[in-house]
């Protein structure tokens, strides 16, 4: 992996979220385009940023975060999304990624970032802990209303 060919960039136009959606389409494969660009839409809206790493020119990792504050984390990053496009992963492309993600929220006076993943997901969950260091802490709780 050649460090100059690999930028990192948030995405803030809808020809970029286009570009983006066959990578995000890996982690969310029930969404659509239509309805993926309407959701960006109002994300974006409400404080949502996308953050590409290209390798080449071409999208091979994304993620979307937010910054938020509560009463729990105090002001925070909260991963939504991270995904690296299935062709490239165990490049360290996740990992630049996150880091990145890091900085930008220490930066912005952020001293946690967070995230939830699903219990099927066991890679990634190896991956936040053992290379990322990052700490199971609790649940995510839902019910549709």
């Amino acid at each position: 992996m050649t460090e100059d060919l690999i930028t990192i960039k948030e995405l803030t136009e809808e020809e970029q979220w286009k570009d983006a959606f066959l990578v995000m389409k890996q982690l969310l494969t029930d969404l659509d385009e239509k309805k993926y660009l309407q959701l960006i839409k109002e994300m974006y809206k409400e404080g949502y940023k996308m953050f590409a790493l290209f390798e080449k020119g071409k999208i091979v990792a994304l993620t979307g975060v937010i910054e938020l504050t509560n009463l729990y984390y105090g002001k925070h990053i909260w991963v939504y999304d991270l995904i690296t496009d299935e062709s490239n992963r165990s490049k360290g492309y996740g990992e630049k990624l996150l880091l990145h993600i890091q900085t930008w929220g220490k930066e912005n006076g952020c001293g946690i970032v967070a995230l939830s993943s699903g219990f099927e997901r066991v890679d990634a969950h190896r991956f936040y802990e053992n290379k990322m260091a990052y700490t199971k802490s609790s649940y995510v709780f839902r019910r549709q209303v």
